[in-house]
């Protein structure tokens, strides 16, 4: 029996040890293991009911699931390195500047929370596989440092097999609960994680196959060839989830997820509305009110603590109290899983109804009689297939009018300002650089007013309180939008490609601003794609894409988020293409959606706004083969979730401009920009210039061909109902 437990944990050792993830330079790679390719045939079987799938011709690429969830470039940016202490700091000062927030607090304090879970999961998975009592740096695993089985004291103590397996289990245990959070944001972040990760779930499997929290981990960390996460996923762990926890909704939206890449958009929007539903039944009420509430009296305080004290004190929420973007991801991608079934309706819903009156005639060939002329279609005939049209039409516009819905449902979850006071972001520029440096960040700054603002409220401490305009982003898609937004496309805006700018007279007092998320970009492209299919008037249509480009050239990840694709970006400027600009834009669509002149921060010296700690330009300076290498494989990270990616040549296409962006951001970083001549030119921290490479689309090309071929409104039947009077 001894013999028996020795063995089996000498075992499971050897299972624990790190293996080496395989090259992601070289496409080819090993073919899959024994087990691997058992489990992965298992899982084929069950998905397809001809079991034998056509293999390449080469071992593919194999790597973990969730390297295959869409969006994650999205999700790239600093917060990955910052330390998770001064990741909270900037969370709480984003929370804390006046609406609109930089950055979506909700999303902010959700990476805080992954990149901790993720930081703790990861030390205890590497001292469980090495087998140490406790790691050179403690991050206050709190009972973990009872001695469970320990050979001796200090650093030099050996785990026991059962101490091992609890380690995993509460590594297990962290990454679940951030998957659970956000599972694109907890798969980028596991990315820049020990390997180690990667196999916790599964050995906690071993032991505990029933384990709710390791089956959802392991279900994001098995490996699958590249590529091929729709053949090689079943949907098994997830519904067995899903049964024995009711009262999740992150399950759902995961299930969903795998739906939409294997095309069950029908049943991805049926998980997507479930999750929602859960979500709002099972969250309780005080905390689906009270970010709200608390965001909009959050000014009014803290001028009441400032006129007491003479400073302004910070509002620093309980974890229990902060808002969580669970929401908004689902409303996201059911918008996205709407405008999807509504292009796939598109082709049927411009056939060509055969009419039986009109045949035509054609001129017979030189030796051959009178052409035969085909069969007349039956009258049933006809009505069948003018009533398949019609259905179809209907169902783009009503699928269309879906996506439109969950779209402006989640842009009402972010802000616009029209006339944000500059001392605003000067002051949120301030507590970054003071954060970043390790520096305390003060309460408030005093700010000396302009002359042009003497005439505004002033508290007693001398801080400016200018009351300025805040709205929802989904107001301004209203049928009537504010009224006293500043005009835009301006006359007088500068192009993005000219060497210089020209210095204004004098600082602006005022200035535009809105609050960031990782997906607003394509959020509000894919609104402009759904107008399209819902015919919305081309003059509204332009009006609802100068607003898109107006919130575009605003939109700035600082300091947290880098530059992402946005797809529905590239798609709505191949409609426009195609549709050769029938709404009479005013300019390109790069032109009208040229970044925004830079707030405040832009004049500050060029160390104060790197958010990367000087701790990170102190590591060791690799080499160019080393650099190349990790700049390739993010390219293919970034590459396996491009949508538009269908083949190898589109592939390495993607892998290619995908590094050469690495390459500018590395070297903007720096601060040696890549052509001398841009070097005057200031830009913002995120630019979505949309140029890597043209890849057509079927949903571009399906919007295009609705612009251009549908019937106009009312002209098939299925136009606007008139009011009853």
């Amino acid at each position: 029996m001894g013999k028996n437990k020795k063995a089996a944990s000498v075992e499971e050792d050897n299972k624990s040890t790190p293996q080496s993830s395989p090259s992601i330079n070289s496409l080819p790679s090993p073919s899959l293991g024994p087990s691997s390719a058992s489990t992965a045939s298992k899982k084929t079987s069950k998905t397809k009911a001809n079991a034998s799938q056509p293999q390449p011709s080469t071992s593919a690429l194999i790597i973990c699931r969730n390297k295959h969830w869409r969006y994650i470039s999205s999700f790239h940016g600093p917060w990955l390195q910052i330390p998770p202490e001064i990741l909270e700091t900037l969370a709480n000062a984003n929370y804390n500047t006046p609406r609109p927030h930089p950055v979506d607090p909700a999303v902010f304090f959700d990476l805080v929370k992954i990149r901790r879970l993720v930081e703790d999961a990861t030390t205890l998975a590497v001292r469980a596989a090495s087998g140490v009592a406790s790691s050179s740096h403690n991050l206050g695993n709190g009972p973990l440092g009872l001695g469970f089985g320990l050979a001796g004291g200090g650093n030099t103590g050996k785990l026991s097999r059962e101490r091992k397996h609890r380690m995993r289990e509460q590594a297990t245990q962290k990454l679940s609960r951030a998957y659970h959070i956000d599972e694109i944001a907890c798969s980028v972040a596991t990315m820049q994680s020990a390997s180690t990760l990667e196999d916790v779930a599964s050995l906690v499997l071993q032991r505990s196959k029933e384990d709710a929290d390791a089956k959802y981990v392991h279900f994001f960390h098995e490996k699958i060839p590249s590529r091929q996460l729709a053949e090689c996923t079943s949907l098994d762990p997830l519904n067995e989830i899903i049964a024995s926890r009711p009262t999740e909704a992150e399950p759902l939206r995961t299930r969903a997820t795998v739906r939409i890449f294997k095309e069950d958009f029908e049943g991805a929007a049926v998980d997507l509305t479930a999750a929602l539903q859960v979500h709002r039944f099972n969250q309780p009420s005080h905390r689906a009110s009270r970010p709200q509430s608390q965001s909009q009296e959050l000014q009014s305080t803290s001028d009441g603590q400032q006129q007491r004290s003479g400073r302004r004190e910070d509002v620093v929420l309980r974890e229990e109290e902060q808002p969580n973007s669970f929401e908004q991801q689902v409303l996201f991608h059911r918008g996205g899983v709407y405008l999807t079934i509504a292009c796939k309706h598109v082709t049927a819903a411009l056939l060509a109804v055969p009419q039986a009156q009109h045949v035509e005639q054609r001129t017979p060939e030189e030796g051959q009689g009178p052409p035969t002329p085909p069969p007349e279609p039956s009258e049933e005939t006809l009505r069948e297939v003018q009533k398949k049209v019609l259905e179809s039409r209907k169902l783009v516009k009503s699928y269309g009018r879906k996506a439109l819905r969950d779209y402006n449902a989640y842009l009402s979850h972010f802000e616009y300002s029209p006339d944000v006071p500059t001392e605003v972001a000067e002051d949120f520029a301030k507590r970054v650089n003071h954060a970043v440096h390790g520096l305390r960040i003060p309460r408030q700054h005093q700010h000396t007013p302009r002359p042009d603002l003497q005439t505004k409220t002033i508290n007693g401490s001398g801080q400016h309180t200018t009351p300025h305009r805040t709205y929802s982003l989904a107001d301004l898609f209203a049928a009537t939008p504010p009224a006293d937004l500043p005009p835009y496309p301006r006359t007088d805006l500068v192009p993005a490609s000219k060497p210089s700018r020209p210095a204004p007279p004098r600082p602006e007092a005022t200035g535009e601003a809105l609050t960031y998320h990782p997906l607003l970009t394509d959020a509000l492209h894919s609104l402009l794609l759904c107008h399209c299919l819902v015919q919305t008037s081309s003059k509204e249509l332009q009006r609802h894409a100068n607003m898109v480009a107006r919130l575009a050239r605003l939109a700035d990840g600082y300091p947290v988020f880098q530059a992402s694709r946005s797809p529905a970006r590239a798609d709505w400027v191949e409609v426009l293409r195609r549709g050769d600009n029938w709404i009479n834009l005013s300019g390109t669509w790069e032109t009208l959606c040229a970044p925004a002149p830079l707030p405040p921060r832009a004049l500050l010296p060029s160390s104060s706004v790197d958010v990367v700690p000087a701790a990170a330009a102190a590591a060791p300076d690799e080499t160019d083969k080393r650099r190349g290498e990790r700049l390739h494989h993010l390219a293919m990270l970034s590459a396996l979730e491009d949508d538009r990616v269908t083949d190898m040549d589109s592939l390495r296409a993607a892998v290619r401009a995908h590094k050469h962006r690495a390459e500018e951001d590395e070297l903007r970083a720096k601060g040696l920009e890549a052509a001398p001549k841009e070097a005057a030119v200031p830009r913002r921290w995120a630019i979505d210039d949309g140029k890597e490479y043209p890849i057509l689309t079927e949903r571009a090309a399906a919007v295009a061909r609705w612009v251009l071929e549908a019937p106009p409104v009312g002209a098939d039947g299925a136009g606007r109902k008139k009011k009853k009077k």
